[in-house]
């Protein structure tokens, strides 16, 4: 759903502010419109709505007009320094991670800051991040203030073999060919008691799983990295050096049942850059 709407999770705090900066460059490049979504939930009015906004008692009338001539600004101002891109916001109300999952089904990316005030507070240290990247139904981008990796840093992708590694394998050759940037792709294996790697077809399995990406993007300088050591603690030492980790939803190692895979949820909480978690549709 490459031409699908951005959709942005802000609501005014400074790490919001990231994450739209980070939706705007990446829709600068793809074209795609960009949404503002604030998630009003009225139960946290009582406490802090915006910058500027002052806290309300609910229900407060008063501040929900307060937050959406705050998503209203936002966006005319995101308009005016990008001209060329088509940029809404709207209010919604509800709890913040259901009804951004909700809202992804009509989305072909879900950018997030990885913290907030209001709906987003406690973002990466509690269960918001997890929730929506589990159950979105497009990929789900976590931007960081202040992160490493400018734009001549490479893409980096985690494959394990897995479906959704494999999702995020395609994801990640898109982003590093629109950028013009490398693409690295990481398979960490685990040494046996001997010092020896693990299964020998391990690097052939990937190598085959890239075939087709190199034929897709033959000017991609892709390179694959077989790194000795924990997934989680490869990919977020990769991300000190990257513009963006991109990882699937669970891998070969996960229960069936589970959304969001240990690796994934690691990468989201540590990782030095932005982190984008990519599942099946």
């Amino acid at each position: 759903m490459r031409d699908a709407e951005i959709l942005v999770g802000y609501d005014g705090s400074t790490d919001a502010s990231v994450a739209l900066d980070w939706a705007l460059a990446e829709a600068e490049r793809s074209g795609q419109p960009v949404r503002l979504a604030y998630v009003f939930e009225w139960l946290t009015v009582a406490s802090w709505v915006g910058p500027g906004v002052a806290p309300g008692v609910w229900p407060d009338d008063t501040a929900r007009r307060q937050v959406d001539d705050l998503v209203r600004k936002a966006a005319a101002d995101a308009t005016a320094a990008h001209p060329g891109l088509t940029i809404t916001g709207e209010v919604y109300d509800g709890p913040p991670a259901l009804v951004l999952q909700e809202r992804s089904a009509d989305a072909g990316l879900l950018v997030l800051g990885s913290r907030g005030h209001g709906g987003f507070g406690g973002l990466l240290t509690g269960s918001t991040a997890v929730a929506v990247a589990a159950h979105a139904h497009c990929p789900v981008v976590v931007v960081r203030d202040g992160t490493a990796g400018g734009p001549d840093a490479p893409v980096a992708v985690g494959v394990d073999g897995s479906e959704p590694s494999l999702v995020a394998l395609g994801f990640a050759a898109e982003r590093a060919a629109q950028r013009r940037v490398s693409l690295r792709v990481l398979h960490a294996w685990t040494p046996g008691p001997d010092g020896a790697a693990g299964k020998p077809d391990e690097q052939a399995a990937v190598e085959e799983a890239l075939e087709p990406w190199r034929r897709t993007y033959p000017e991609l300088d892709m390179t694959l990295d077989l790194v000795a050591g924990s997934p989680a603690g490869t990919l977020i030492e990769s991300s000190r050096s990257a513009q963006l980790v991109v990882v699937g939803s669970r891998g070969r190692g996960g229960l069936a049942g589970m959304l969001l895979g240990s690796v994934s949820q690691q990468v989201i909480q540590h990782a030095g850059c932005p982190v984008a978690v990519v599942r099946e549709r």
